[in-house]
């Protein structure tokens, strides 16, 4: 029986490393109460923070610390009730420009922070906050994407010189009358360049184009997707913590925001599905017909409808100032926006131009006790500037009323426009309290599963159910360490596959003790019987966990928010079990009996 240097060198390593980065996890966060402000690029003085502390001693609320950063200010309390009832009473006390939340906040020792140790994340269901399910409005979608359609026919029969009678939307199609059909060659010319649309002519001769199925979906996919990524932008340039934001089913999208417990608050977060309209003052001379009005600093403008780029177009913004130190924001577009910009602007020098901020909002009435709930577009503009010159790809927007004002509107630009529209289809709260149960609710059934493990291996393997014993609890330890390095989330699932683990990790231990009972009655000599067992069980432990494996990654694939937690934490458990059985607990075998001749019996 022989074990190199090298293994055994590499084995303590890789356990001094598990031991260490899951130290973080054994200094539980405090419950806390985050002050951050409604509208970004505020900052918070030391008046501010000596306030609070006058409000706090109001209280009968014991506090820890308070702790200021530059986004916002952090109060620790000694319990969850302490937590919520401060919370309760700041949120009263402050004005609407600050929102006041839940958070936890960590506890890890400078030492570990400086070796980027961290604790596990913890998932919505073990650490409370909000969670919601947003849906794309799929039927505003199609409909805006028919009218960019029927805009694009009406300019390309116009430069084609293709009269037509009218060109309007019915019904999600779209209806276009020729005047001279000796022109059909180029109406269908310029349709099939559009792509996927059916075309229909009915006994009036007028042509009736709608999407295919094909075109829909893909049309859904790519709203869904864009908004994803959207909408996880905006919530990681709000500073929120360890957000989880994932695709569910075809047009739905669910956002989970741990630490955070007003669900009025947190849509301020993600609930902006706004977009921005840079358009053209209109002229005097325009058409009613082609002119909005829009009020701006007491006073109506008059904005032409035709939108000359939206803010899907702006690939990158931030802040700065102007030669007069007033605030502004510098604005990068892509290609096709750059060239759209460059086009109407090149005519236009000496014309404002406008930036218009447009908002979905939800309108509540209570009408004889029935509650009606309508959707509408809240249209304001930010800012109102004269084109100096031709515009391209990049270009500043001036006007803004203050820096905090230009910092969200860098922000809302870089995270980038929303698709399509989306509607708040549920939403929820989990409190930090019943977080705190489901922690312990695991952690006993975790205790309670281990605890019969061991009891049972020492019962019957001796000496080597206590080396499995050993190995099963750096299992633990090496899964956590893992966690907390790949920053994986923490949820009652995981904890489940954690349970799971054990007994896996206690299954192959069984394969080897086994095996090394079978050839001790074959009369082999106990240091052969040992070595001959863990080399004959090693081919069936990496077969049995392999395929484990696979139907894990599987089941994270194709899975979603609880299925993918229990895949990770068994995918990892499958890993640190075939380390621990097979590697750790041979060189413990080894330390016992190697160095020992003459050997008549062993404990198994």
């Amino acid at each position: 029986m022989r074990f190199q240097a090298w293994k055994i060198f590499s084995i303590l390593i890789v356990l001094s490393i598990g031991i260490i980065f899951s130290l973080p996890n054994i200094f539980p966060p405090d419950p806390s109460v985050q002050i951050t402000t409604a509208s970004a690029g505020d900052g918070f003085s030391n008046k501010f923070l000596d306030d609070l502390k006058d409000l706090s001693k109001k209280t009968d609320i014991d506090t820890l610390s308070f702790e200021k950063t530059e986004k916002s200010v952090l109060i620790r309390t000694n319990s969850y009730q302490d937590q919520i009832l401060l919370k309760d009473y700041l949120q009263k006390e402050l004005n609407e420009n600050f929102v006041v939340a839940l958070n936890l906040a960590a506890n890890t020792p400078d030492w570990l922070k400086a070796l980027n140790a961290k604790p596990m994340k913890l998932g919505l269901d073990l650490r409370g906050g909000v969670n919601f399910l947003m849906e794309v409005d799929t039927e505003l979608l199609l409909q805006t994407k028919l009218e960019s359609t029927a805009s694009v026919i009406r300019n390309s029969l116009r430069d084609e010189r293709v009269k037509t009678n009218f060109i309007e939307i019915e019904e999600n199609k779209i209806l276009v009358s020729l005047v001279d059909d000796e022109k059909t060659e180029i109406f269908d010319g310029i349709v099939n360049d559009l792509g996927n649309l059916d075309i229909d002519l009915d006994q009036n001769l007028v042509y009736e184009l709608s999407f295919s199925d094909e075109e829909i979906d893909e049309t859904i996919d790519y709203a869904v997707l864009q908004n994803l990524t959207t909408l996880r932008n905006r919530v990681n340039e709000l500073g929120v913590s360890e957000p989880v934001v994932q695709r569910e089913g075809r047009k739905r999208i669910s956002v989970q925001l741990p630490g955070i417990q007003d669900t009025a608050e947190a849509k301020k977060i993600i609930g902006k599905t706004a977009n921005l309209e840079f358009r053209l003052e209109a002229k005097d001379n325009s058409l009613a017909s082609r002119v909005e009005s829009f009020p701006y600093r007491g006073l109506k403008t008059r904005l032409e409808k035709k939108v000359i780029i939206s803010g899907d177009r702006v690939s990158d913004a931030s802040v700065g100032f102007d030669e007069n130190g007033f605030p502004q924001v510098n604005i990068s577009l892509d290609s096709d926006g750059g060239a759209q910009m460059h086009r109407a602007t090149r005519n236009n020098v000496g014309t404002r131009m406008a930036v218009l901020f447009v908002e979905r909002k939800i309108l509540s009435n209570v009408d004889s006790g029935i509650n009606s709930i309508k959707n509408f577009y809240d249209k304001r503009i930010i800012s109102l500037a004269t084109i100096q010159s031709a515009l391209a790809n990049q270009f500043r927007i001036t006007g803004l009323d203050s820096p905090a004002e230009a910092s969200e509107l860098a922000l809302l630009l870089r995270a980038g426009a929303l698709a399509a529209p989306m509607n708040f289809v549920e939403e929820g709260t989990i409190g930090p309290s019943l977080g705190a149960d489901n922690i312990r609710l695991g952690i006993n059934s975790l205790i309670l599963g281990l605890s019969l493990v061991l009891v049972f291996m020492i019962f019957y393997y001796k000496v080597f159910g206590f080396i499995a014993n050993l190995a099963v609890l750096l299992n633990l330890i090496l899964i956590a360490s893992i966690m907390s390095i790949l920053s994986a989330t923490l949820t009652l699932p995981g904890i489940a596959g954690i349970v799971l683990t054990i007994g896996m990790a206690v299954d192959a231990n069984v394969l080897i003790f086994s095996r090394i009972r079978e050839e001790l009655k074959r009369k082999l000599k106990p240091l052969e019987a040992i070595t001959s067992g863990y080399n004959r069980a090693f081919i069936t432990i990496v077969d049995a966990n392999l395929t484990t494996l696979i139907v894990a990654l599987i089941l994270y694939i194709v899975g979603t928010g609880p299925i993918q937690g229990f895949a990770i934490t068994l995918s990892v458990g499958i890993l640190t079990s075939m380390f621990t059985a097979i590697l750790f607990t041979r060189m413990l075998v080894f330390f016992i009996y190697a160095r020992r001749r003459n050997i008549e019996k062993i404990w198994i």
